[in-house]
């Protein structure tokens, strides 16, 4: 994926709002321990394999998806997807109904604009080892010409694929068929605004929530039969370069993850969790599960005066290079 300048002030950000390590010890947290997974873009809870998290890599030399144990953080299987040929730039993973993989080659790297993009569909192995697993490819267009999206879901219950574009303004919500077609031209169509620039996206377990991440913060929606209604603010962690989320497959956490070597993965109490999951925060100031009273979106964690500052002044540069460009 391309690294706006928006990055930047999440580098700094990070650096001068960084948690205590206490903080960031919460049940379910976790480092990607595995050397090869340098650009993690996509995280999805196994089914099948109690505290197992399925990723990728943004790049890769192949078809690759990694298990990791999420007790540990290492690597317990790699899967090498076979008939799909060579993916472009992967960049989201989702669990579907029949403990079905689903895969997102649908971003855009050095800023090509393709006039298709992949989903691939794979069963969930029954065995974690190192295996090759037979994928099916799915060709993606959009109705409304090329896309960069980052986001894939697919519903738990219905098994309709999703994706989401990403727009610095926000994007949308594109609905694909009931049942893609791997002889055909799949036409996924604009069904419903989402306001955040979308790095990741998930569904809770029951098909209820929809939660959507972006750089700086994420959106917690009532899935409301396909049109979002938003809920309120997720409690994001600051990262440096946050690009995946996905609930726990109990549903009671949502776990993010971010880019790097080593890069840490951290779960965050989901929205609802403490109260059986019947309330959400208003789209007001606070953040979803209310961990604080202040912060900006995400943060959901009190933040000094000069980190404040050191905020703006990186968000008012973006906002000033945003303006220059469009002029």
């Amino acid at each position: 994926m391309r690294r706006p300048f928006a990055l930047l002030a999440g580098a700094l950000l990070v650096g001068a709002l960084a948690v205590p390590a206490s903080a960031a010890d919460g049940d379910g947290s976790f480092t990607i321990e595995d050397p090869r997974i340098t650009e993690s873009s996509g995280l999805a809870a196994s089914r099948r394999h109690p505290g197992i998290y399925w990723t990728h890599n943004d790049q890769d030399e192949g078809a690759f998806l990694y298990a990791v144990d999420s007790s540990t953080g290492r690597t317990v299987a790699t899967i090498t997807m076979t008939g799909v040929g060579t993916p472009r730039d992967v960049e989201a993973i989702a669990v579907g109904p029949d403990d079905q993989l689903y895969v997102g080659d649908i971003g855009d790297n050095d800023g090509v604009v393709w006039d298709h993009v992949w989903v691939y569909r794979l069963p969930e192995p029954k065995q974690l080892k190192d295996q090759k697993v037979r994928a099916t490819q799915y060709v993606v267009k959009y109705q409304d010409g090329p896309r960069d999206a980052e986001s894939l879901v697919v519903h738990p219950k219905t098994g309709r694929v999703y994706i989401i574009d990403k727009q610095e303004e926000g994007g949308h919500l594109y609905e694909g068929p009931a049942r893609l077609s791997a002889s055909g031209v799949n036409v996924f169509k604009p069904v419903a605004p989402i306001d955040l620039w979308a790095t990741d996206a998930a569904f809770s377990p029951d098909g209820r929530r929809l939660a959507v991440r972006g750089y700086f913060g994420g959106i917690d929606y009532d899935w409301n039969g396909g049109r979002p209604k938003r809920l309120g603010r997720l409690d994001l962690p600051l990262q440096r370069q946050g690009e995946s989320v996905s609930f726990s497959a109990d549903g009671s956490k949502l776990l993010y993850g971010t880019e790097g070597e080593q890069s840490p993965v951290q779960a965050e109490d989901a929205p609802g969790a403490a109260d059986g999951g019947g309330k959400s925060a208003s789209g007001g100031g606070s953040s979803a599960s209310s961990k604080s009273g202040g912060g900006g979106e995400g943060a959901g964690r009190t933040v000094t005066l000069g980190a404040a500052a050191l905020a703006a002044l990186c968000l008012a540069l973006f906002g000033v290079r945003r303006l220059r460009r469009r002029g």
